[in-house]
């Protein structure tokens, strides 16, 4: 029998190896009679700069003589209990016979877990892509950085495991449960640390993700799935309010089931869908601006201990703070660089991402506030999308037309001071920044917004937050503006019968797992309903 023992603490420095002996002893019980046992949960409890520890959750297996005793009773009421983990919900295949493959439009996280899925379930998946395979995305990506031509459908946001490919891999998620185990062993097998199923912050990197997606197409593939690249979504075959086909750059293809994964900077294709009938509802969003500092400084203010960083890499933050609005940061990438997010020629928008080994001299993070439909100024299901194109615009325009980075010092930008001829910024952008007032990048509440949330934030970090920072922006993509109306229970549109919106794109999710989850999800209930595809 399994027994869950909570709040096991080891400093940091101490190896993970004598936590069987720290759990014998919390448990009164002899270190033989831990057969077995793994952790559930790892964090770091950085509150006390000079005596860093690492919290774990473990789930022990005892026998049943141990665990009748009294002495294993009374320590049980210390946190620890008798736990049976749920079970994953993984139906067998329903009796409804599908004539045709069910399609995957878009191979990001919800794409990608939803077609492999429906492979392992023996449905045989068309996965479409509208830009490339890795091989091809990843120097397409590089030459951009280094001052090439934008091309539209091979870049950061699209092509083979969509913007979450170069998203820095984050795995931070809010959900918890079997669904999300699951998704994480997958993550696993395809190439990612075994730790990352038990850490409260896993990061896989985004040098690591391109070889992931191409090891989860590897083994779709080896199921009977199929891939097709440079395959664009231009239209949706709809009779008697069921899919019957879907039109595409490549021709027509006849199915039943469509499963989207458009991501959430596929524009051209909301504009499509709404002119099908499909239902889109305007949603709120987040958007600001990303902060960049010397990632030696956010150590020092965290660790306060040298030997902390070799053993602990790259220090990270959460920061939020209340005034007349909530503001908080996003994506903070430790050891990071500042990326361009752009998916239409003649925009700008930031975005941050951090290899694994987390060893760039800068640490940056997304500094967001949510915007309201009530704020887009039309009640046009597409308003929120016009927003970021509007600014966007401006990004690219204002900033010398050749997708430079806008910048502003921190503290220039607080204070309404214009950027002066000149000045240097040290930043980590690749293809150039261009010093002008943020303000003309962004929405006039978004800026009023941070100009107060930005010294509450820094009062937290007691000074480290604003010291030496630059800020950057429009940062835009941190969530869709748009979703895709769904039955909660079918997770397909009411009114067409076979359509299943999945992930960002979609308004269901807000990062990788929680897009890999929805994407699985979706991909059950067909599972549930229909018999696998012959």
């Amino acid at each position: 029998m399994s027994v869950r023992v909570p709040n096991i603490r080891l400093p940091v420095d101490v190896p993970e190896s004598e936590l069987p002996g720290v759990l014998a002893r919390r448990l009164g019980v002899d270190p033989n009679d831990l057969s077995q046992w793994r952790i559930l949960k790892k964090s770091l409890d950085a509150r006390s700069s000079t005596n860093l520890q690492f919290v774990y959750t473990t789930l022990v297996d005892l026998p049943e003589e141990t665990l009748a005793s009294a002495t294993l009773r009374q320590n049980l009421r210390d946190g620890a209990g008798i736990y049976s983990p749920p079970e994953f919900d993984d139906p067998l295949p329903g009796s409804e016979p599908l004539a045709e493959r069910p399609v995957v439009v878009g191979t990001g996280p919800a794409g990608l877990l939803a077609g492999y899925y429906l492979a392992l379930k023996g449905y045989r998946p068309i996965l479409l892509e509208r830009g490339q395979p890795v091989k091809e995305r990843v120097p397409a990506v590089r030459a951009f950085d280094r001052g090439g031509s934008f091309e539209p459908e091979n870049n950061y946001l699209f092509g083979e495991g969509g913007a979450g490919c170069f998203s820095d891999g984050k795995l931070t998620c809010r959900m918890e449960g079997p669904d999300v185990d699951w998704v994480l062993h997958r993550f696993v097998e395809c190439g990612g640390r075994p730790s990352l199923v038990y850490e409260n912050r896993p990061h896989l990197g985004s040098n690591k993700l391109p070889m992931i997606c191409r090891n989860f197409r590897r083994k779709i593939e080896a199921l009977g799935g199929e891939y097709r690249f440079g395959c664009r979504l231009e239209g949706l075959e709809i009779v008697d309010g069921a899919i019957r086909g879907v039109h595409t750059s490549s021709g027509r293809i006849a199915t039943s089931q469509v499963f989207l994964g458009i991501g959430h900077s596929a524009r051209d294709t909301y504009r499509q869908l709404l002119e099908l009938g499909v239902p889109l509802l305007p949603k709120a969003f987040q958007l600001g601006v990303r902060i960049e500092q010397p990632q030696e400084q956010i150590n020092r203010h965290k660790y306060g201990r040298d030997e902390y960083l070799n053993i602990l890499g790259a220090a990270d933050y959460t920061v939020q703070a209340t005034s007349t609005r909530d503001v908080f940061t996003f994506c903070m990438c430790a050891g990071g660089i500042i990326i361009p997010s752009v998916s239409e020629p003649e925009m700008f928008c930031s975005n941050g991402m951090s290899n694994s080994r987390h060893d760039t001299p800068f640490a940056n993070s997304g500094i967001v506030v949510t915007l309201e439909p009530s704020e887009f100024g039309s009640d046009h299901p597409l308003a929120g999308v016009e927003v970021q194109r509007k600014y966007e615009a401006a990004a690219f325009r204002l900033a010398g037309s050749n997708y430079l980075c806008p910048i502003q010092r921190a503290g220039d930008f607080i204070a309404a001071r214009t950027p002066q001829s000149g000045d240097r910024y040290e930043c980590s952008y690749e293809r150039g920044t261009f010093a002008m007032p943020l303000d003309e990048v962004l929405p006039p509440v978004i800026a009023t917004a941070l100009r107060k949330g930005l010294p509450l934030m820094d009062r937290k970090l007691r000074g480290d937050f604003l010291k030496n920072a630059v800020l950057v922006g429009p940062e835009m993509r941190g969530s869709s503006p748009v979703r895709i109306d769904r039955d909660r229970m079918t997770r397909q549109c009411q009114q067409i019968a076979g359509l299943y919106p999945i992930g960002e794109g979609a308004g269901y999710a807000g990062g990788i797992v929680s897009a890999a989850v929805d994407g699985l999800r979706s991909a059950r209930e067909l599972a549930r309903t229909h018999a696998p595809t012959r």
